[in-house]
């Protein structure tokens, strides 16, 4: 699997995690689906392709400032919960951080 399909699949399982935990949905609300498909088109675009580094530490911010505010939160609160609800993909992403 490419990097850039590896990071649509940790994104979009955060994404995930935060509206089941936060809203309450069994399904993406209209709101995180909105937010996965913004994050799912930015990583398909990404100008850095399979040599990026994770989005946090990119020297290119593409993400609007209201889309970057929301995926920052999104991933704050996600983070500890992916070691609960996807732990081999939390750990793998750890150690490639």
């Amino acid at each position: 699997m490419s990097r850039i399909e590896q990071e649509k699949k940790i994104v979009n399982a955060m994404i995930k995690v935060y509206c089941r935990r936060k809203h309450h949905c069994k399904t993406l609300c209209s709101e995180c689906q909105d937010l996965a498909e913004y994050a799912n088109k930015r990583l398909t675009h990404c100008k850095h392709g399979e040599n990026k580094s994770f989005c946090s530490a990119c020297p290119t911010h593409c993400y609007a400032p209201q889309y970057k505010e929301k995926i920052r939160a999104v991933m704050r609160f996600s983070g500890p919960w992916m070691l609960l609800y996807h732990p081999i993909m939390a750990i793998k992403h750890l150690f490639q951080k």
